[in-house]
């Protein structure tokens, strides 16, 4: 993209009171960007209201310094395998799963080693030649994988594993970096590449502005993810953390996904914006049940009493999608049988224990209860079962069993 293109790509999308859908009409009927702000005021007035068309007669006085940040970022050297692009509505490279949606961003700021797939880039791979030396993916095979920002420990854990075995088997996973089930998710995608992979893995999909990194806990995986991966955002550079914007950006998670598999959410939350999104887009959601007794577990059985698919494994969102798993034994299924099986091997004498835990919260003196063990020996045990990942302590005096493949 040329600096003068770009400056009217910014200034269309900086505009006061022209939002996406006023631009997307303008664009219909003008054509490019540079060709809206030629028109005359009474051209403006055909497609606009009055106060819109005499906003577009005037330069927005942040233009300048914002194009010169988005050149300068733009022709800066990224890191190893970390490139820059931004993508505008009808570019070739534009993702054609957002253009059915209600409101499809007017431009996508991208930072990572993949590209979105376009048209001429599918038919050259067919060919057998690689259209670029970046990681090209058309999305045709996708998954969101979202939910609480404090999940469970089984629920980050089922966010990570199942993340993981969908990459394995091919898809890439979106998510939003945001911390807890995104958090884990986008790393259990990042677990499955193997050296020398070229599988778009992850896609994070993030509120701010991409020269800034939130939350800050997240830097290193934000890197691992430019490196290996992509970081998308239709926010410009220096935009703040503002709460407006995430759930808007839900709306681009759940269209460059097939659909939706959520995995822990209270009954208000962002996770369930992102699903009705998807399900208004015509697409799968998918939600894992949780106990009944957990607030984090009441979005995915609202969202099943609503129709969403429930789902114990990924081998359940593959088939549901009508994809064949190609990886066989690397789907890693997270039922309780299969962590039942591999505690038994490990565990021994403490299998007892592990039956006695179950899968809900709970507190040391219930505990003893069931199972009728000494305080000390309780504690030995549980401290045994919490280094080898199979408890976890939980704020309060809790304890809770994790399931894990």
């Amino acid at each position: 993209m040329e600096r003068d293109e770009l400056a009217a790509w910014l200034r269309l999308s900086l505009t006061p009171g022209v939002g996406n859908a006023s631009a997307r009409k303008l664009l219909a009927v003008f054509g490019l960007p540079d060709a809206v702000f030629s028109q005359s005021t009474t051209a403006l007035l055909q497609v606009v209201h009055a106060g819109q068309a005499a906003a577009l007669r005037a330069e927005p006085p942040e233009l300048a310094a914002l194009l010169e940040l988005t050149w300068a970022w733009l022709q800066e050297a990224g890191e190893a395998g970390a490139m820059r692009h931004i993508v505008v509505l009808g570019d070739p490279d534009y993702p054609a799963s957002l253009l059915s949606m209600e409101d499809p961003p007017l431009l996508l700021y991208l930072l990572g080693a993949g590209k979105f797939r376009s048209n001429h880039d599918q038919a050259v791979s067919n060919q057998g030649s690689p259209a670029s030396n970046l990681i090209a993916n058309s999305l045709l095979h996708s998954i969101a994988v979202v939910g609480s920002r404090n999940p469970t420990p089984q629920g980050a854990a089922n966010a990570r594993h199942f993340s993981k075995a969908l990459a394995q088997a091919g898809l890439t996973v979106v998510s939003g970096l945001a911390l807890g089930v995104d958090g884990a998710a986008h790393e259990g995608a990042l677990d499955s590449l193997t050296p020398g992979s070229h599988q778009l893995a992850t896609v994070a999909v993030v509120g701010t502005g991409l020269d800034r990194v939130y939350p800050k806990d997240h830097r290193e995986l934000a890197h691992r993810i430019a490196q290996n991966g992509l970081i998308v955002s239709e926010y410009p550079l220096g935009t703040p953390p503002l709460a407006a914007n995430f759930p808007k950006r839900n709306r681009i998670i759940a269209g460059l996904a097939q659909g939706t598999l959520v995995i822990e959410a209270a009954l208000k939350s962002g996770s369930l914006i992102t699903a009705r999104l998807t399900a208004d887009q015509g697409k799968d959601v998918f939600a894992i049940p949780g106990s009944i007794h957990s607030t984090q577990a009441r979005g995915c059985h609202a969202l099943i009493k609503q129709g969403a698919k429930l789902v114990e494994s990924a081998q359940d969102v593959l088939e549901e999608l009508k994809l064949d798993s190609s990886v066989g034994s690397a789907i890693e299924s997270v039922t309780d049988n299969a962590r039942d099986a591999k505690a038994e091997g490990l565990l021994g004498a403490e299998d007892e224990l592990l039956h006695a835990l179950g899968f809900d919260p709970v507190g040391l003196d219930a505990l003893q209860a069931r199972c009728g063990v000494d305080t000390a020996n309780l504690q030995a045990q549980l401290m045994g079962l919490e280094l080898d990942g199979l408890v976890a302590r939980l704020p309060g005096g809790l304890f809770q069993r994790v399931a894990q493949a």
